[in-house]
């Protein structure tokens, strides 16, 4: 029998194409989306589903329908997600508030819908799209790192709760790809975009590193050949690095010293 996976955040980016690959594969795949009457596919094996990780009705009904369809879920992909780029100081606090409902808030109540379901069957997988900067901090990034951080602890945590129950849980600790991030996926604050901004400096050296890194990125068939070596290897590691960034920060954050690594990531920046 097919497996079952849910992704949330599913028609563009990295999980449009992770949903993709698994159909391909034979999965059974329901891709989330919070615009469900502008997204059709034509994939066989893709099944289109009202899901907005702010929003915990839709998140029930979504895995409602789901277990009505399919009778089970056996894999979970906690993909949506957005950075909010703004300094700390400038932050507003409906910027804050969003960046956690999105990255953190919403993938707690995805998994905790879930996991009732994955618990019965004694058998699950649940893979948490997270960031390098999930290990390391940069700045303008202050609200998406924390949010990224937070994913971590949640992985390094809940793995600890389900092992009985045979479920597994990872993390994807994502480097910059070429996906439509920049233009769908980052928030600007308006105040540390402008002119008058004490940071202007910063913003006007760092921003366009970031936005060249992903538009000029590679494709993100990384990533979701990631998620299915995990679904297919129960000895997977509990966190994988992938992408040019990630495979170079992650172990080097291991190896030096914080004080180290901080001075090697000024030099790699130009802070």
């Amino acid at each position: 029998m097919s497996k079952v996976v849910l992704i949330t955040g599913a028609t563009s980016g990295m999980g449009e194409l992770t949903a993709k690959n698994l159909a391909r594969e034979g999965y059974i795949v329901y891709a989330g989306t919070r615009d469900i009457e502008n997204t059709t596919s034509n994939i066989e094996n893709i099944n289109n589903i009202y899901l907005d990780v702010t929003k915990t009705q839709s998140i029930k009904d979504a895995v409602s329908i789901i277990i009505q369809n399919e009778g089970k879920i056996d894999v979970l992909v906690n993909n949506a997600g957005y950075g909010l780029l703004a300094t700390l100081e400038e932050g507003t606090d409906e910027e804050i508030f969003n960046q956690f409902d999105v990255n953190v808030f919403g993938l707690i109540k995805t998994t905790r819908e879930v996991l009732p379901f994955m618990r019965k069957a004694k058998s699950g997988v649940i893979i948490n799209i997270s960031s390098f900067l999930g290990k390391m901090g940069l700045p303008l990034l202050s609200h998406y790192n924390a949010s990224k951080y937070a994913v971590e602890g949640i992985v390094d945590s809940l793995r600890f709760e389900v092992a009985p129950f045979n479920i597994r849980v990872h993390s994807i600790q994502s480097g910059l790809f070429g996906t439509n991030f920049v233009k769908k996926g980052l928030v600007a604050n308006a105040q540390t975009t402008s002119e008058d901004s004490p940071y202007k400096d910063l913003v006007a050296h760092f921003v366009p590193i970031v936005a060249k890194a992903i538009n000029e990125g590679p494709s993100p068939e990384p990533i979701s050949n990631a998620v299915q070596n995990i679904i297919e290897d129960e000895n997977s590691d509990i966190a994988i690095a992938v992408g040019g960034e990630a495979q170079t920060f992650v172990p080097m954050r291991k190896e030096l010293s914080d004080e180290d690594f901080e001075n090697k990531v000024k030099q790699t920046f130009g802070l």
